[in-house]
């Protein structure tokens, strides 16, 4: 043998871990957790997480700095975006029944490396979110009661000047994490209760903003006078959309939520599109009304729309506002706090975080040491970080997490039966009968279910065969690829190609010209390719397109944020691999699924690959185990 070989081999099996994927097992809906949220319990988590601080201070904001009027138009097209991110998690989370939203669903489609970054992302996008939310919390009670509370913290405790740390400590802040934490760690129907009733408070008072905002409109605030309709441009109607994306954040906690679910497979996705449609209403209806009430160059960023009704005569109202926006922040920090231990919780079964964060509490169900951990890390970041230097966070950790969803449907939904990490096989379809080659193995498990994901449409054999002559699913991979290549080129040229390239007419056509048949070439490729078909689960429509075009919009609005946001969020993703590589990769559960003498034996007796024969049938080994001999 020669010298390099052995040391190439292990090198390949290395990234062979790497890519393996999570395979759904036949007890999907068996769990640890508490089967107890009904659909309206799932509705009312995602209105709960998506209206909050977005609604009462961001749009201000956003308003005034950014887009003017036409922040309308900015949160349209982040409601368009979200929605097709979330008819990508809609499907998952109806076809994939178990807690750890994007990171899971990356795991059962794209490979270990991908998800565990996914879900690291999530840990960070959930505490800097939490934290920024207690601080928006702390800022309208403060308000109320004149800045009382502030000021008596820095006259007591002084002043910091210390860089991204805050100009002082905000205990109020960390104690509402703390007790938002204690609320989360009684169980999910406590947490579904008290989310139900500042729910209710919280639209109660929505609707009597926009009723009464309507009453109090000029048109006039719209004109020329006061500076237009758009006063920042096409530029700023897509800088205010990147921000305004934080504002639909929170439906992925429904999705994070369907192992609690009575029944995921109809509730995950009608909960989806009720609290997504309610929440684009709501902020489309306050944005159109805050910037009739006042010109939006009266805006006060802080408080815009308490502002707005005392600006007007109505400070009466302006009370009334404040009460509504405090609950609407405590339930955002409930849901938040409610999903974070259960992405923990999810990455700890699978070994891929530490094994202690898998404990679920007998009592309560709940994953009780996730909720206390990271608790309390959110109250000390509430408690000392400046959050606005990394509120961006939020937007491109969810816009990263949602491009990943929406690949993970393309990859699902034509992945050919031959890949053995298929979610659409049982773990028994592995077991079904012991078959002597591969390509037998193909015909077992591609016969009797209808048409085979991943194979060209017969009708379009005779004219697009060539498409079928390279390994099973070569011709999908490669589009799938070019998808996502093309999507980024297409970003690049349309975000980039005036303002930071500079780019002549000439050439900004032809990159465009190039990148967009590339796209359109891919996407026909999918499209002459058979998906999977399921009846009793649902699946989002128009597929390859809708994720083709989220992957777009996604990576452009990422592009819209600043260099500094890109810069710590590859910090962190390395701090992230170092975990993975120095603990998940050697503690994953998948390296349970094959013994490591099997896959010896096997490159010993097949040298060259090809996979013939074996010594022991693969359902027997995962039936038995790591400790097998």
């Amino acid at each position: 043998m020669a010298p390099g070989r052995p040391c190439a081999a292990g090198l390949a099996r290395f990234c062979q871990k790497l890519k393996r994927q999570k395979p759904l097992e036949d007890s999907a809906m068996e769990t640890s957790l508490q089967r107890c949220l009904s659909t309206l319990d799932l509705t009312l988590l995602g209105v709960g997480s998506m209206v909050g601080s977005g609604l009462y201070v961001l749009t201000g904001t956003v308003a005034k700095e950014i887009t003017g009027p036409a922040v309308i138009v900015s949160f349209v097209v982040a409601a368009v975006a979200s929605l097709m991110a979330a008819l990508c998690y809609a499907e998952f989370g109806a076809r994939v029944p178990r807690t750890g939203s994007a990171y899971l669903f990356t795991y059962v489609s794209m490979g270990e490396l991908w998800a565990f970054l996914i879900g690291w992302n999530l840990v960070l996008e959930y505490v800097i979110a939490g934290a920024a939310v207690a601080r928006a919390w702390s800022g309208y009670l403060d308000a109320m009661f004149n800045h009382r509370i502030h000021n008596f913290t820095e006259a007591h405790l002084g002043i910091w000047q210390v860089p991204f740390l805050a100009r002082s400590p905000d205990w109020l802040a960390a104690g509402i994490v703390l007790l938002a934490s204690a609320f989360v760690s009684c169980g999910a129907r406590v947490s579904s209760w008290l989310n139900h009733t500042l729910s209710a408070v919280s639209m109660v008072v929505i609707l009597f903003i926009i009723v009464l905002g309507f009453i109090l409109a000029r048109p006039s605030n719209w004109g020329e006078a006061e500076g237009g309709f758009a006063p920042f441009g096409f530029s700023g109607i897509m800088s205010g959309t990147a921000t305004c994306f934080y504002a639909f954040v929170g439906f992925d906690v429904i999705a994070a939520s369907s192992e609690e679910a009575r029944n995921p497979k109809r509730a995950v996705p009608l909960a989806v599109a009720l609290s997504l449609g309610l929440a684009a209403s709501a902020y489309i209806l306050v944005s159109a009304v805050l910037t009739l009430m006042i010109p939006w160059h009266s805006l006060n960023p802080n408080s815009a729309l308490a502002d707005a009704f005392y600006q007007r005569g109505y400070g009466w109202a302006g009370y009334l506002v404040a009460t509504g926006s405090i609950c609407a922040m405590t339930t955002v920090q409930l849901n938040g706090l409610f999903c974070l231990p259960r992405i923990i919780y999810a990455m700890a079964v699978d070994g891929l975080f530490f094994e202690a964060f898998a404990y679920v509490h007998p009592r309560t169900q709940v994953p009780l040491l996730g909720i206390l951990v990271f608790g309390a890390l959110t109250a000390v970041v509430t408690l000392l970080l400046d959050i606005e230097a990394l509120v961006q966070f939020l937007s491109i950790g969810t816009l990263l997490a949602y491009t990943f969803v929406a690949i993970s449907v393309l990859a699902l939904r034509f992945q050919t039966a031959s890949q053995p990490g298929s979610p659409s096989l049982s773990g028994s379809s592995l077991r079904a009968k012991e078959y002597s080659s591969f390509s037998d193995h193909l015909e077992l498990v591609g016969t009797g279910h209808g048409p085979e994901p991943g194979r060209l449409r017969p009708a379009l054999r005779p004219y697009l065969g060539f498409l079928d002559r390279g390994s099973p699913g070569a011709a999908v991979r490669g589009a799938i690829c070019g998808l996502v290549v093309s999507a980024v080129a297409l970003g690049c040229v349309l975000m980039l190609g005036h303002s930071v390239l500079h780019l002549p007419l000439w050439g900004f056509l032809l990159l465009l010209l190039c990148s967009g048949i590339m796209f359109l070439l891919s996407l026909l490729v999918l499209g002459a390719h058979q998906q999977q078909r399921l009846k009793d689960t649902f699946q989002m429509p128009l597929v390859p397109l809708i994720p083709a075009l989220s992957i777009v919009l996604n990576f452009c609005l990422m592009l819209k944020l600043s260099y500094l946001t890109w810069l710590r969020f590859t910090i962190w993703l390395l701090m992230g691999l170092s975990v993975y590589l120095g603990y998940g990769v050697w503690h994953s559960k998948e390296n349970w699924r094959e013994p490591p003498g099997l896959v010896t034996a096997r490159h010993a007796a097949f040298p060259n690959g090809r996979l013939e024969e074996t010594a022991q049938d693969p359902g027997q080994a995962l039936a038995q185990g790591p400790g097998s001999p």
